[in-house]
């Protein structure tokens, strides 16, 4: 059996993109699983999808953690331990990562024995606006790494599953996913089929014992104010907001009250500034910037909460 997991943001495509590949899979006369799971449902909050892929009947169930395939479409997840990345990888478990830096960079960074691909992306905002496309794109590279799977499988399973959203839609998407493909033709077969996991294989859940007191004393309970802020929710960014202040007129109040976060305070002369340790990224100030004095760039690792 094939287990493949994505990791990506919301927004990224990652739920079509195990949609695209368990197509694939189908077409190519495969039983199939695929599933998204996420936490917060919102533009930049990191979810993971997984697929499986198998000759015969599909008795497991639930998320994969013995993976034979991971691919990752946001490098900045890696660094985030909630999004469960590295979960389950072995020696034979092949990484695949979307990201502007080389394979022998991250293979040396996370002390990984197993292979480590990437699948090349421009370092820039640009690149991270067309989150619409990273999704088909990893389920091309994903689709081309088993090794099962036909380029003219793939190319229909994309119409598939985004056909709906126009012919100029699906072209692009068709396009990014059979570059991907084309792209990962010399590790072809790379990643292999994982053997069959027994029930007395599976691990026991870590539970956490709680004790069995009053409720006073083990209920949740908050009894301090703005606890809220202890809570840095700037890892969740794929684009950051950032003020150009030689064109920014000073009128905080417009940034400052539509920041759905309250991550822009102002400075007594009004001059907005970006808590980026709470800001999400989901750019509604550049939106409403009324001297459109707010950019959006590329959010790399080395500048969360920054």
């Amino acid at each position: 059996m094939y287990r493949i997991r994505f990791h990506g943001r919301g927004g990224q495509g990652i739920k079509t993109a195990a949609q695209v590949l368990g197509t694939a899979f189908f077409r190519d006369g495969f039983e199939v699983q695929d599933a998204p799971r996420y936490g917060a449902e919102r533009r930049g909050a990191p979810i993971f999808a997984y697929v499986r892929g198998a000759h015969g009947t599909i008795h497991e169930r639930g998320v994969i953690t013995r993976p034979d395939l991971v691919v990752v479409a946001d490098d900045t997840l890696i660094a985030v331990p909630a999004a469960g990345v590295l979960q389950g990888l072995s020696a034979r478990t092949v990484l695949l990562i979307r990201t502007a830096e080389p394979a022998s960079a991250w293979q040396e960074r996370l002390a990984l024995s197993g292979p480590v691909l990437t699948l090349p992306v421009l370092d820039d905002a640009a690149a991270n606006n067309e989150l619409p496309y990273a999704g088909t794109a990893c389920a091309g590279a994903a689709a081309r790494l088993v090794g099962v799977i036909t380029r003219a499988s793939l190319e229909q399973a994309i119409v598939d599953e985004v056909g709906k959203f126009g012919t100029a839609w699906t072209q692009k998407n068709v396009t990014q996913g059979l570059a991907a493909f084309d792209g990962m033709a010399e590790y072809a077969g790379l990643a292999r089929e994982g053997a069959a996991i027994a029930v007395d294989m599976s691990e026991s859940p870590a539970w956490v014992e709680l004790p069995l007191e009053r409720a006073s004393v083990a209920a949740p309970d908050i009894a301090a104010a703005s606890t809220s802020m202890l809570a840095n929710t700037g890892a969740w960014r794929t684009l950051r907001p950032v003020i150009d202040y030689e064109h920014c007129k000073r009128c905080s109040w417009i940034c400052g009250t539509l920041c759905p976060e309250s991550a822009i305070l102002a400075d007594p002369d009004r001059t907005p500034r970006i808590d980026y340790d709470h800001c999400k990224g989901c750019l509604i100030c550049m939106t409403v910037c009324p001297p459109h004095a707010i950019r959006a760039e590329a959010e790399h690792v080395s500048e969360r909460s920054t």
